[in-house]
């Protein structure tokens, strides 16, 4: 789903995503978009932040209630915070207009890739085990893309999720904002800004279910989660 005020941007990005095998649903404002996500199956959101009804930053906030698919934000806006916003509101990547389509499309296929990985059910129930990442009353299930907490379901982004999976995976090991920007994202160009982000949106969520600071940071060197 491609959510712009600008037909022309939407319009874009529609060649350039049909041209390459996507179905895509084009909109044209917040109201529509709420509307479109809850009556139809989507793999991805391009949502564009400054529109007339409803901002972007809203209708993430609205989808992340209940549902964990990709999103990338687009916005004119170039300030380190606007961007750090968005992130927090739960968008996967952020991109600033003018963009470039191919970049555009790399980033959308790398989210893309990574979330139907964890999302993906082989029916070989003989991995399930090894894909089930637990401490003490967390558990992680890669295979269904699920964190519970004394099952008690916890909704997490696509990134937030990778994050998790990475610290829980190996207890106690610290991994620094670039370790973890090139280990999730698997991009040049590491942005501590972008990870901090991220790291302080899924830190908040895990308090709030656990009640004590699962993820722990290590003044000047990183994050982890301890045994």
């Amino acid at each position: 789903m491609v959510v712009d005020d600008d037909p022309e941007i939407v319009n874009l990005v529609h060649i350039y995503l049909t041209n390459d095998g996507y179905n895509v649903i084009p909109v044209y404002n917040g109201n529509e978009a709420l509307s479109v996500i809850s009556h139809h199956r989507v793999d991805l959101v391009i949502l564009d932040i400054m529109m007339p009804d409803i901002d972007g930053m809203e209708v993430c906030r609205k989808i992340r209630k209940d549902n964990v698919v990709p999103i990338i934000m687009l916005s004119a806006k170039t300030e380190d915070m606007d961007k750090i916003q968005g992130l927090m509101t739960g968008a996967d990547d952020y991109m600033i207009k003018p963009f470039n389509p191919m970049e555009l499309l790399a980033r959308m296929k790398s989210l893309l890739r990574r979330f139907h990985l964890f999302t993906q059910q082989d029916g070989d129930n003989s991995s399930h085990k090894d894909d089930v990442v637990q401490i003490n009353d967390l558990k992680i299930n890669k295979d269904y893309h699920e964190v519970t907490y004394r099952d008690s379901l916890i909704d997490l982004t696509a990134k937030e999720f990778d994050i998790l999976y990475l610290l829980a995976n190996h207890p106690g090991k610290v991994y620094s904002a670039e370790d973890i920007f090139n280990l999730v994202w698997n991009e040049p160009n590491p942005s501590n800004n972008t990870v901090m982000a991220h790291i302080s949106n899924l830190r908040e969520k895990m308090e709030r279910a656990a009640g004590y600071k699962m993820i722990k940071t290590v003044w000047g060197v990183g994050y982890k989660i301890d045994q």
